[in-house]
Formats: structure tokens, C-alpha cells, sequence
């Protein structure tokens, strides 16, 4: 008989040594390590999966069309990339207490026509009904409650145990961190653990083609054993965020073997639920705010969304020796290098001076066709001189000081016009592109910040 084998792995990292160690070299832990055994799994185990053939040439391969289930909320569906995928494995991943498990369990409300395991390690079959009947009964699209199968179960054998006697289109699982094997000597919510279940779900959703939905909690450095750990073995990585102050949330695409991974989904969190927000421009921009200094208007886009959102800044005299940098929703990083731009290339001294910044709405904005209205926000503030009202700008700034042209410029000329602006200033690149100048706007072309700047304060209509 084949001597058995013996390994430590370390319960934080994943580290492994042929020998005990008291601290890990890896992540610093100490008395982290545990001894684990290997051997030869068995094929016929739900956990390891079976072999699945030997290698075959490409052009044998049979394909046929994605087959897509349909989650009936349009964010979702627009972050998926038109739906969820038969036979997929998703990681919906965000702070505790953000709204991921009350969106997965309004969202599977409304699927009717699917059979639903929704699987909860951390709540109980009597909290689950409470949610659900405060949800049902305060939103009217939602279904009864006798469409959905709950088990609380932290068991991955019996978990399985129930799919194979339920037969479900879609397993949710809420949380990856609560649940745990028996072939796993790690303890529950360990990165070996996370591990190990996440592999056996993906060799579960392969062979049986049903989709699987993952919840993992994440704190804001990103440490906890969970979805960092996991994002290269799930299929689809999704990523709820948003300030718990605010009444917004954001649904992003990290990873999707399946669509597009620039796609946003937004949301507003109400008393009933979620609720999706089909025309962020409306909710984002404060009708009030014309008139005030540092207040600009952004035409941005977020996958194949456009949008216009406001970028505040306040720019005040610094109260110490070393001035302050802040910037909530944007780069810090990026937002030092506007100003160092705004120093060198157009003159402005803001070196003694603190700089906060906010994109209004509790919203992170990764579009770089912002910094013209980040620069126009900031000196705003600095000279306490308002925009022109009616004004909005896209462009990105270059370390020279020139407005750099934007992607998609007409989308972002067009919904401006539709929320009433009558000038938007864009990069003079950009004028080529531009298929045609929509009635009842200006399109005002810079190549420069100083000329952007001269177009924004003039007082002139």
C-alpha cells in the first residue's frame, strides 16, 4: 500500500511546506499552519468531479449559442451582459451590511419560472421569510413565496445531497465564507476552505450545467479570505459598493468570461428593497447647485451607459504646515496630478492650499473624461467664481495642460442635451468625430486648459 502523504498549509494564505512552521513566511500568521493530508481522490466523489475525456482538436469542438436565464431586473441582466448564464459560476462580492443578499433575494423573486435553491449559512429559515415577505409586500412585481426552495445549511455534502434531490436551475449560496467540506481540514471561512468549495462548485457547475451564484463579504483593504482569493476560479466577478450613508449603490463587472466587464449597474436603496435606477442623470444632478462656486458637471460613461454627475470640490487656505488632499469617489492619485498640472502649466498656485473633492452621489467614477470638470471645480472654489449655468464638459487632461479627446463623444453630446444644457465643452479632437450638433446646444471645442478655463468664467451669454 502507497505510503500516505503529508503537507502544512497555512489557514490564512494558502502557504504550503513540507515541514510545521510556527510563523508564515508568506503572510506573517503565526501557529497558522495545519497538517493535511494528500492522497488520490476518489473519481466518483460529488466534491473532485470525474475525468472529463482526453484532448480533442479544436476545430471537433461542437459549440452552440450561449444560453442566457433571464433575472427580470435590467441592471443585472446589463451587467451580466444580457442575462445569467446556464451552467456559470458568479461572485457577487462586497462589504457586509452593502445590499447583496437583500438584491439576490428580491431578484429571485421575481425568476417564476425557474426552480431556486437559495442556500443561507448565516441567517435562518425564519429570518429569510421575514425578509422576504417585507420585500414582497412592499414591492408588487415580486411573486409569492411558493416559488423558492431555502435550505440553511453550512455543509458543502449537503448542500449537494439537496441539488441532486431538488434538481434547481439556480443555486444561490449565501455566504462562500460560511460553508465548508468535510475533505477540508481548514476551519470554516479559512482561505483553504474558500478554496477548496469554490473548485468543487466549478466542477459541479461544468458537469451538471446548473448556475451557481456566490456571496462573498469583502472588507474595504480587500483581506479577508474571499473573493480576492476566489476571482480567478468563478466565472463572473461582481462587485456591489457604495457608501452606506448614501442611498445609492453601484453593480460592477470586475470579470465576465460571458459580456463586457465596463458595464454599471445602479441602484437605490428605499425602504421596499433595491430599486433600479433606469436614468442615473436625473437622480445624480442637483437642479439647486446652479449659482454655487466649485460645482461642475460631468458628461461621463460607464460601460454603454452615458451619464452627467456632478464633481464638487472646496478649496480653502491650509490651517496647518502641509496642505490636504482629499478626494471622495475619484483618485487621489489622479487628482494630485490635475493639480500639479493646474500649477505648472496654467499658473495657478494651489500649494498652500487644502483641496477635498467629491463626486456627488456616493459614487466612484473611473472615467478619465472627468478631469476637465475636476480641474473647472477646483479653481471654481479657488476664486469662489460659479460656472456658467447651463454648462457641461467632457475631457481628459494631459500632463502638458491639452483636453485630450474622449470615447463616444455623440452619446455624451446627446444626453446632455436631453437634461436641458445648452453648452457643452468637449476636446477640439473630438470635432471630427462628432457626427452632427443636436438642436438647442453649443459645442464649444478647447485644446487647452487655459481655453477651457477662459470658456467656463466668462461672464458673457
Amino acid at each position: 500500500m502507497a505510503k500516505s502523504k503529508t503537507a502544512y498549509v497555512c489557514t490564512e494564505c494558502g502557504y504550503d511546506s513540507t515541514k510545521w512552521l510556527g510563523r508564515c513566511p508568506s503572510c506573517g500568521a503565526w501557529d497558522s499552519f495545519k497538517e493535511v493530508k494528500l492522497g488520490t481522490p476518489s473519481k466518483s466523489s460529488p466534491i473532485t468531479g470525474g475525468v472529463r475525456g482526453g484532448s480533442v482538436l479544436l476545430s471537433e469542438v461542437e459549440t452552440s449559442a450561449e444560453v442566457r436565464l433571464d433575472t427580470h431586473d435590467p441592471e443585472l441582466n446589463r451587467v451580466l451582459g444580457g442575462g445569467l448564464v446556464k451552467g456559470s459560476l458568479v461572485l457577487l462580492g462586497g462589504e457586509p451590511g452593502i445590499g447583496k443578499s437583500t438584491l439576490l433575494l428580491q431578484t429571485v423573486l421575481r425568476m417564476t419560472d425557474l426552480k431556486i435553491l437559495y442556500v443561507s449559512g448565516e441567517e435562518s429559515e425564519q429570518q429569510l421569510k421575514l425578509r422576504a415577505e417585507r420585500l414582497s409586500t412592499l414591492d408588487s412585481r415580486l411573486s409569492t413565496l411558493d416559488s423558492l426552495f431555502i435550505l440553511c445549511e453550512t455543509s458543502l455534502e449537503r448542500i449537494y445531497e439537496q441539488a441532486a434531490a431538488l434538481d434547481p436551475d439556480l443555486i444561490i449560496i449565501d455566504s462562500v465564507q460560511a460553508i465548508s467540506t468535510e475533505q477540508g481540514e481548514a476551519f470554516p471561512g479559512s482561505l483553504t476552505q474558500v478554496r477548496d468549495c469554490a473548485v468543487s462548485l466549478l466542477r459541479y457547475v461544468k458537469d451538471t450545467g446548473k448556475s451557481v451564484i456566490l456571496v462573498g463579504h469583502i472588507t474595504k483593504d480587500g483581506s479577508l479570505a474571499g473573493p480576492k482569493v476566489l476571482e480567478h476560479i468563478v466565472d463572473t466577478v461582481l462587485h456591489f459598493e457604495g457608501d452606506r450613508h448614501y442611498m445609492y449603490r453601484v453593480l460592477r463587472g470586475l470579470k465576465n468570461r460571458f459580456g463586457s466587464t465596463s458595464e454599471l449597474g445602479i441602484y437605490e436603496m428605499q425602504s421596499g428593497g433595491l430599486r433600479a435606477v433606469g436614468n442615473p442623470s436625473e437622480m445624480l444632478l442637483s437642479r439647486g447647485n446652479e449659482g454655487l462656486s466649485g460645482v461642475a458637471v460631468a458628461a461621463a460613461i460607464e460601460g454603454a451607459r452615458p451619464f452627467l454627475i456632478e464633481t464638487q470640490a472646496l478649496v480653502s487656505s491650509a490651517a496647518y504646515g502641509n496642505a490636504q488632499r482629499s478626494a471622495t469617489g475619484f483618485d487621489i492619485r489622479r487628482l494630485n496630478m490635475l493639480l500639479a498640472v493646474l500649477e505648472k502649466r496654467a499658473g495657478f498656485k494651489l500649494a498652500q492650499k487644502d483641496v477635498f473633492l467629491n463626486i456627488a452621489g456616493g459614487i466612484r467614477v473611473s472615467d478619465p473624461a472627468i478631469d476637465l470638470s475636476v480641474i473647472v471645480s477646483v479653481l471654481s472654489s479657488t476664486y469662489d467664481q460659479p460656472v456658467r449655468p447651463g454648462t457641461c464638459m467632457a475631457g481628459e487632461v494631459g500632463l502638458s495642460g491639452e483636453i485630450r479627446s474622449v470615447t463616444r463623444i455623440n452619446q455624451r453630446v446627446s444626453e446632455a442635451q436631453r437634461l436641458g444644457f445648452r453648452r457643452i465643452v468637449i476636446p477640439h479632437t473630438n470635432m471630427k468625430g462628432l457626427d452632427r450638433a443636436p438642436n438647442g446646444i453649443d459645442i464649444i471645442p478647447v485644446a487647452k486648459v487655459q481655453d477651457a478655463l477662459r470658456e467656463m468664467f466668462t461672464t458673457q451669454e
